[in-house]
Formats: structure tokens, C-alpha cells, sequence
């Protein structure tokens, strides 16, 4: 692959050589040192083959005192495609031009590409990047690595590492989150463990402490679960931190009034594009005005990242696509409502459960009161319920005389 760009680089001729002995011409190649490739027979006494600029015109002069015929197929290569507009001056000029911008253009970074982020936002860290001078048109090769991850990792403390490397036009941002140290318990603070909610216990487990109830039993809000004094025979009542676990089963009701009459989207079939032309951090615009007042539209974005023969450039095209609808209003069967409500009910069910455990089974029901629809949502979940609280304890003190 090198070999053909510089070969179409210094420009290569694709000649027809047509003699009783051809293998004169091969060997005349050969004693002269030119280089010629892609050799196709067309007949025993003919064929074609590819030379550089510099080695035809050699072989020409040489072939001159031998019995053949040589004729040019085809000229490939810069200098014949520059030698077109030797008569287009302001042309040529555009093209030098151009070719300058671009291969100075590719010490420059003009794209980003973030990996290893998971919690992390990637614009968290390319605005951190930024506030250390690593944007876009920055000097790739001005990058000091160690530098920027001092300061980055002081801006991002959710992060333990970070690199950059830059390749062409994009820098490879690679970076390594930190993993959170494990939260210490608190065995010194004396506690209770007590219920958060009502439950049918199915697993007891005191870690520091007496458990209070046993599995299979039925427990109330606030209910105490693993105490933390225990009685001794030998020093009486001894306060301990009181930790354990306790697993139950739970149950949940939840309702919600869904009413039977929603607004409707509607589209209109009016849409408007707008489009833009992003270079670096500049936005050129395409269009007068982009406010649209007392509208209402669903707004879509495409971006079309420019390139030339593969190599990034400093500029991306911007469509935006508004679609104009109206809403109107529109009833809806018991069904959909009742499918609508569900969705709601389940999902705050889930942000309510999900700390402490899983949700078993659920049932819908509906009944419709004064014009809507009450959409009762009942379930039996698996989860922690205890709650450690601490245990005040009075400091006797001084003893008052008579």
C-alpha cells in the first residue's frame, strides 16, 4: 500500500509494448534497473505493464535501437493531475492551499473519544479536560500527559487515572474510575435494630446483639428486632452495638387516580430544517431566526461529522428537524388507562423497593369513581427491614450531699 502512494505520488505510466521479441524489453529493464510492475500479456508478442515517470522516459531512449512499439495507455499520479491546471493559477493556489491547511491541520485535535467512564459523565471530564487547555484546537503534540492528569484528577476526584493520546486529528481519552472504599461499620455506638415497616419475618441474623423475634413471626413498624443490651449472669446487663439483618416478607398497596380523557399529539405535517455548521467551538448558522414562538414541535438533531480522504476535519454539519403538532383531546378506554397507571404505580414501587430487596408478585385492579379510574396496585416484596437506632444511655451524675 506505501509503495503505490508514492508510487502515484512521483506518477507511474502504463505503457503497451508490442514486439516479435518482447522479451528484449524485459531485459533491457532489467540491464538498465527499471522498475516496472503489474505485467499483463495481451498476446505472445504484447503486453502492459506500469513505470514510474523517471524510468519511462529512460527506457524510451533506450528501446529506441530495438525492433518494437511502445505506447502509452494511460498517465496516473500528482504530477499529471497537478499538470491539468497549469493554466488555472488562482485553481492550483486553492489546491496548494488546501493541502497545507490539512496536513497542518492534522497536529491539531478536533475530535475527542472518551473510554472507561461509567458513572462518570463523559462531559464532566471533557469540561475538565478544557479548563487545563485541552479543548478543541489544541496542539497535539504540546500535550504533556503527566500534566494533565495531576490537574484533571484534582477536578475529578472519581477518577484514580487518566490518560490522553492523540492520534491524527482525535484524542484517545482513557480514563479508570475510582472504586469507592467500602463503608466502615460503627461498632462502638450502642444500638437497636428495629423494624421500618410491618412484615412477616423469614430470616434472622444478629451480628452484635440478642434477636428479639424469630422467623415466622409477624412484626409491626418500629417493632424491636436484635437488641443491644443482653443480660449476663455474671456482670448483669452488658450494651453491645446491636447489628444484624432481618429479612421479611412485605406488603404493599398503592393507588392512583388516572383520568379518562388525555391530550393527544397530534402532528400537522408542518416541519421546518434548520441547518448549521459547527467549526471548533463556533456555530455558523444557516438561518435568520431559530426562535419559534407559541409553537409546538418535537425537535430532532443529526450531526455529520466532515472528513477529506479519511482525515477528521475541524467541523461537523448540524440538521435540525422540527415537526409541529397540536394537541387535542382524546378518551381513552378503561384498558389503556388502567395499563397507564400500572406503569406509574410499578415504577415508584421499584425506587421504593429496589434498596432493600425485590418485588415478588403484583396485582392490578380498577373501579371507576366520579370520572376516573382508580388504579390500585398491590404487592408482596422481599426485603431488609431493620434500621439500626442508637441507644441514649444517661451518664449518673454527681452524687448531691444531704
Amino acid at each position: 500500500m506505501v509503495t503505490g502512494i508514492i508510487n502515484r505520488l512521483r506518477g507511474q505510466v502504463r505503457i503497451r509494448a508490442e514486439s516479435a521479441f518482447p522479451e528484449r524489453i524485459l531485459n533491457l529493464c532489467g540491464a538498465r534497473e527499471l522498475a516496472f510492475w503489474d505485467v499483463a500479456w495481451e498476446s505472445p508478442t504484447a503486453f502492459t505493464c506500469r513505470l514510474s515517470r523517471r524510468d519511462w522516459h529512460t527506457l524510451r531512449q533506450a528501446a529506441k535501437h530495438l525492433d518494437c512499439d511502445l505506447t502509452v495507455v494511460g498517465r496516473e499520479g500528482a504530477p499529471y493531475f497537478l499538470f491539468r491546471f497549469r493554466r488555472r493559477q488562482a485553481l492550483l493556489i486553492g489546491l496548494t492551499l488546501c493541502a497545507t491547511a490539512l496536513f497542518l491541520g492534522s497536529f491539531f485535535v478536533w475530535d475527542f473519544a472518551v473510554e472507561g467512564n461509567e458513572t462518570v459523565p463523559t462531559e464532566k471530564i471533557l469540561r475538565a479536560l478544557e479548563k487545563n487547555d485541552v479543548h478543541l484546537g489544541s496542539f497535539g503534540l504540546s500535550l504533556e500527559g503527566e500534566n494533565i492528569r495531576n490537574h484533571v484528577l484534582l477536578d475529578v476526584p472519581e477518577l484514580s487515572w487518566i490518560t490522553v493520546n492523540v492520534s491524527g486529528c482525535r484524542a484517545h481519552v482513557q480514563v479508570r474510575e475510582r472504586v469507592p472504599a467500602p463503608e466502615q461499620l460503627d461498632r462502638q455506638t450502642p444500638s437497636n435494630l428495629i423494624a421500618r415497616r410491618a412484615g412477616l419475618v423469614l430470616k434472622v441474623r444478629a451480628v452484635d446483639g440478642v434477636a428479639a423475634v424469630q422467623p415466622g413471626a409477624a412484626v409491626a413498624e418500629d417493632q424491636l428486632l436484635v437488641s443491644g443490651v443482653e443480660d449476663t449472669d455474671t456482670v448483669g446487663a452488658r450494651v453491645l452495638a446491636g447489628m444484624g439483618s432481618v429479612t421479611a416478607r412485605t406488603w404493599y398497596t398503592l393507588t392512583a387516580a388516572m383520568s379518562l380523557e388525555a391530550p393527544e399529539k397530534r402532528y400537522t405535517g408542518e416541519e421546518k430544517t434548520l441547518f448549521s455548521l459547527v467549526l471548533g467551538t463556533r456555530r455558523i448558522k444557516f438561518f435568520s431566526n431559530s426562535s419559534i414562538q407559541g409553537e409546538k414541535y418535537d425537535k430532532i438533531t443529526d450531526r455529520y461529522p466532515l472528513s477529506l480522504f479519511g482525515l477528521r476535519l475541524p467541523a461537523t454539519l448540524v440538521r435540525e428537524s422540527c415537526r409541529f403538532y397540536e394537541t387535542v383531546p382524546s378518551s381513552r378506554t378503561a384498558a389503556e388507562a388502567e395499563r397507564a397507571g400500572e406503569q406509574i404505580l410499578a415504577a415508584h414501587l421499584a425506587s421504593i423497593v429496589e434498596p432493600y430487596g425485590t418485588v415478588s408478585s403484583t396485582l392490578c385492579t380498577s373501579r371507576q369513581k366520579d370520572g376516573a379510574l382508580l388504579v390500585t396496585l398491590s404487592a408482596e416484596c422481599v426485603e431488609e427491614i431493620g434500621v439500626r437506632v442508637p441507644i441514649y444511655t444517661e451518664e449518673p451524675g454527681p452524687a448531691e450531699g444531704p
